[in-house]
This record gives C-alpha cells, sequence and structure tokens, in this order.
C-alpha cells in the first residue's frame, strides 16, 4: 500500500483531532501514514502522497507551526512533480478568510509541480456536521485512487 505523509496545521487542536481519525482509517486500510505537526522537505521526499490537514489562524494566515514549511517551499522551490496532494482545510464560515490557510499552500504547492489526487475539503466548524465525520467522508470518496 502506499507512503503518506500527513502534514498537520493546528493551532487549537481541531485539525490534528481531524488528522487522527484520517490517520487511523488510512492506516485501517493498510496504508503507511507518517504523521507531522512539524514537516520537513528533506523527511517528506519519500512519501509521493502529501495529506494536508490545517486550520486557519488569525486572519487568514497558517497556523504558526506551517511557517517553516511555507517558507521552505518558498525558498528552496523543490521539484515536487512526483508529489500528489489532498488538501483538508478547517476552518469558520463566519470569517471572510475561511480557510485561508488552503488558499496559500494550494497554489504554491501547485507551482512546484505537486498533482491534486481530490479536490480540497473546506470543512467549516459552524455546520453541524462534524468536522471528523465530514473528513471521513471525503477520504471515502477518494481512497481508492491512492496507490
Amino acid at each position: 500500500m502506499a507512503h503518506i505523509a500527513l502534514i498537520i496545521g493546528t493551532t487549537m487542536g481541531g485539525a490534528e483531532a481531524v488528522a487522527d481519525e484520517l490517520q487511523a482509517q488510512l492506516e485501517q486500510n493498510g496504508h503507511q501514514v507518517t504523521a507531522t505537526l512539524d514537516p520537513e522537505l528533506a523527511d517528506l521526499e519519500a512519501a509521493p502522497l502529501w495529506l494536508v490537514v490545517t486550520s486557519t489562524h488569525g486572519a487568514g494566515e497558517l497556523p504558526d507551526n506551517l511557517h517553516p514549511f511555507h517558507a521552505q517551499l518558498s525558498e528552496q522551490k523543490p521539484d515536487l512533480s512526483g508529489t500528489r496532494i489532498a488538501l483538508c482545510g478547517i476552518g469558520d464560515s463566519s470569517y471572510d478568510t475561511f480557510c485561508g490557510a488552503l488558499d496559500q499552500l494550494d497554489p504554491l504547492l501547485r507551482s512546484l509541480g505537486a498533482i491534486p489526487l481530490v479536490d480540497r475539503i473546506s470543512i467549516d466548524v459552524q455546520a453541524q456536521e462534524i468536522p471528523e465525520d465530514q473528513a471521513l467522508s471525503w477520504l471515502e470518496s477518494w481512497q481508492d485512487r491512492i496507490v
């Protein structure tokens, strides 16, 4: 099965809880998942699929723990043409910067050659559905494409 890098951006733990559920499901299906709150490019190179689960902080910003990763990508400009990505944002739609962290990561990753495996999902914490359930439904819709 596939080796997946699970990159988690979180400030208050909500994205980490969603990531934990996704990791458990992926591992149950036989995938090797390496989760990180402190992503380093050198550590991610072996994983052909990057699953990014991130909240948005402040006025549409990345969580503090993803700033160094974003800087690495921007400065080193690695060739990510062999990398597939799946992006999951957690946010509050009452803000006009809803899931703004994805709006920073998505175009940067694509500009470096990363190829989306699936359309990104933006989960609204104001919705009545539980964020983890929404993320698991999203995962279920595409996990058979993981090779």
